[in-house]
């Protein structure tokens, strides 16, 4: 197999985790406890970036 290459295309299978997503403002005095409370739900935090409008906002993932 020398110099040849095999490219298989991904298939979905039982196997590959599917995801929902969710985005909330954080509140500034409260940051730990409404992360705690969504951990508590299964959400995982994915990024915490500055909001359009300002403040910070939490990108959120979890199994679908």
């Amino acid at each position: 197999m020398d110099g040849e290459y095999r490219v298989t295309e991904p298939t979905e299978t039982a196997e590959t985790p599917r995801w929902e997503y969710f985005v909330t403002p954080l509140l500034l005095h409260n940051e730990a406890q409404i992360l705690n409370n969504w951990g508590a739900q299964g959400w995982e935090l994915v990024q915490i970036i500055e909001g359009p409008a300002g403040g910070n906002v939490a990108y959120m993932k979890r199994k679908a």
